[in-house]
């Protein structure tokens, strides 16, 4: 069963239940999102998806809202476009956008988006950068709060719940239960949370620590895909090279074992494996 709406004068045929979000790209309307990813349930946290629909009072997210019948659907109007700007303004004078997404970035641009006018950003969100485990490290003066490593935490993936949203405000931040040290939380590592992050708020160290370094450097970096050795699950990994290293293994969010989502032996076990010419010698 499908349904009948109109976007930006184009009509479309919908299948029953799918969103705004869905019948956009069924017909190539590229829609900006940060919250919202494919194998994630919807938040509608950043409200950068938001469209215009006629009747309606206020904007409506596209990540999150069923299509119905007779819906007049406006996704590049004024209205639509002075929301997006304001919401990627309101992102980059708050954070260090530093890390980001080239999409995010892109976005940025595509919107004249010019968080400087805003000032610098406030107090409250700088902190010390968090390096308290070998696998991957926190910077919440990066984190928009979207919500994705919350998400994939809890039913979405990972089923663990170790982080929430806490505080207010300036105050609100990702936090584990009474604001307990990582190691002291339900956290398991599995790293599903940095998988998802679209900010490098959470990356893994080896990244990091190339970056700070000044030698992470994503066009010298080749990807292959391969099969996760540890167990029989048959977990999609795509290893990313550079110089002969693996630097970063993720999963693709579109495979149907994964959904993006790997354990902590699958995204972080792989430093057994060394570059051509450091093999160790077999033993005598």
């Amino acid at each position: 069963m499908t349904v009948a709406l109109t976007i930006d004068g184009r009509a479309v045929a919908s299948p029953d239940g799918s969103t705004l979000l869905q019948a956009c790209r069924s017909i190539g309307i590229d829609v900006p999102t940060l919250c919202y990813l494919e194998n994630l349930t919807p938040v509608n946290a950043c409200r950068l998806c938001v469209v215009e629909v006629e009747k309606s009072r206020v904007l409506v997210p596209a990540c999150s809202r069923v299509v119905e019948a007779g819906m007049v659907v406006h996704t590049d109007s004024e209205r639509v476009r002075l929301t997006r700007r304001m919401v990627l303004e309101f992102l980059g004078s708050s954070v260090d956008l530093s890390c980001a997404s080239e999409e995010l970035r892109r976005q940025m641009a595509e919107y004249g988006a010019r968080p400087d006018r805003y000032g610098p950003a406030p107090e409250t969100v700088s902190q010390p950068v968090k390096v308290d485990n070998d696998l991957y490290v926190r910077d919440y003066s990066k984190c928009v709060l979207c919500y994705k490593c919350v998400e994939a935490c809890g039913t979405d993936a990972q089923n663990t719940f170790a982080i929430a949203v806490a505080g207010r405000g300036f105050g609100a931040h990702i936090s584990t239960e009474y604001d307990a040290p990582l190691g002291d939380s339900a956290c398991v590592y599995c790293g599903n949370c940095v998988g998802v992050c679209p900010t490098g708020a959470l990356m893994p160290k080896t990244e990091h620590d190339l970056r700070r370094d000044g030698q992470w450097d994503p066009a010298r970096q080749s990807v292959t895909d391969t099969i996760c050795p540890y167990c029989g699950v048959g977990c999609t990994l795509q290893l990313r090279v550079q110089d002969n290293r693996i630097v970063k293994v993720t999963s693709p969010p579109d495979h149907d074992v994964t959904r993006g989502h790997l354990c902590i032996k699958g995204r972080f076990g792989w430093s057994f494996v060394r570059p051509p010419g450091t093999e160790k010698p077999e033993n005598p």
